[in-house]
């Protein structure tokens, strides 16, 4: 047997070594280590850090620490409940090993599952060191809250609001995000006008007037929220959602084509969903032909193709005058076309023509948002879903820091 000492691998504070043995596990050999309270150190509260009056009574514990190499080992503790003066009730004392009434884990060994949760799924962590995984999910829970349960408002100016789904039957997320940062600043259950309400009543009142502009979609319920809490702010609405909404009028006028077109027409124009919504770059080689050939045989078809690019236009315009005469032309256009589905559209934009020509003073938009949702996405597969939303939260917030 070798004669080096352990000893120095556990330098806890306020703890003496006594000494180790080995002993078998299940899933193989490991170290039971010793440790008692340092006679030479007054024992303090682990809540207040005040010195105690007085010892209360002697009590033991197993707990978990980092392996040494390929052995599991556990430490065996003597700690004491002491007389806290301060608090006025009886406490554990202070003895920087543990957390005091936390997962049976040493510290230094959660902060080791921690670090492995950034890289791993809490199932994987798990079956590493041989732990519950519902012990791990609470260690790294508990470790992401006390980093990120803090609304972090520090130079707050522009904001970008979006929403993901995060499960079926209409589950959303919002998300707000500092703009010219990045980072997400918080995030809420529902996409509802409750949701930016309570993130609002949140923030203090100086940094709400700072808030100069504010990216997002046409939704009313976010719309009204902005304007009660920062009414000075300037609401922005960019392309990307705009575009996705139009894309839903390019589907409408499609299916209304394919009922009303010929025999030979309709099998030109069925499932031509993807070629008619995908950007003209984005185009596999054989579907050009197609597009070119659905185009020309449907008049219909070809005007709200083109008018989806002259839309596009309207954002790159830097000028609110430029702007405004561009939504005027293009919104003539629609109207002329006497397309039924163009001319409700028309309407959703004038409605909200305000936030598109703000754009021309405010180019912000939520495209690092779209990023973020997808980081998101990867987050939800990863761990096949989540049922501590508060955790999942977190952890969101953990990706996109």
């Amino acid at each position: 047997m070798s004669n080096i000492s352990i000893t120095s691998l556990f330098p806890f504070r306020r703890l003496k070594f006594i000494g180790s043995e080995d002993i078998d596990f299940e899933q193989g050999t490991g170290k039971v280590v010793e440790l008692k309270p340092d006679l030479r150190f007054t024992p303090i509260c682990s809540k207040c850090s005040s010195k105690g009056v007085g010892k209360h009574s002697n009590h033991q514990r197993f707990l978990r620490d980092l392996s040494l190499g390929p052995h599991k080992t556990l430490i065996h503790l003597h700690y004491r409940k002491i007389e806290c003066p301060l608090c006025g009730q009886i406490v554990v004392e202070e003895l920087d090993i543990a957390e005091p009434g936390g997962p049976r884990v040493t510290r230094r060994l959660a902060v080791y599952i921690q670090e492995l949760c950034k890289l791993m799924t809490v199932k994987d962590v798990a079956e590493h060191l041989q732990l519950d995984w519902k012990t791990v999910k609470e260690i790294d829970k508990q470790g992401l809250k006390q980093e990120f349960a803090d609304i972090d408002y520090n130079g707050l100016r522009y904001l970008a609001i979006d929403e993901i789904s995060y499960g079926k039957h209409h589950r959303y997320l919002t998300n707000v995000i500092d703009f010219e940062t990045g980072r997400i600043v918080w995030v809420g259950k529902d996409r509802k006008y409750e949701t930016l309400k309570e993130f609002f009543l949140k923030m203090p009142e100086e940094v709400r007037d700072q808030i100069k502009a504010v990216a997002m979609d046409m939704w009313d319920p976010f719309i009204k929220a902005v304007s009660e809490f920062c009414p000075q702010a300037a609401i922005v609405f960019d392309v990307f959602h705009i575009v996705a909404q139009y894309n839903k009028v390019i589907d409408k006028v499609r299916r209304v084509e394919t009922r009303a077109a010929m025999e030979t027409d309709k099998n030109v124009i069925k499932g031509s969903r993807w070629i008619l919504l995908k950007n003209p770059e984005n185009l596999k080689e054989k579907e050009i032909p197609r597009l070119e050939k659905l185009l020309s045989i449907n008049k219909n078809l070809s005007t709200v193709y083109i008018l989806k690019d002259e839309l596009k236009t309207i954002w790159q315009c830097n000028d609110r005058q430029q702007v405004s005469k561009a939504l005027d032309e293009w919104c003539t256009k629609a109207l002329e076309s006497g397309i039924p589905a163009l001319k409700r559209f028309v309407k959703t934009l004038r409605r909200h023509e305000y936030g598109i020509l703000n754009h021309a003073d405010y180019p912000i938009h939520t495209s690092k948002l779209e990023g973020i949702n997808n980081k998101i996405k990867v987050i939800k597969r990863q761990a096949y879903g989540f049922h501590d939303l508060e955790y999942f939260i977190l952890k969101v917030k953990q990706a996109c820091s």
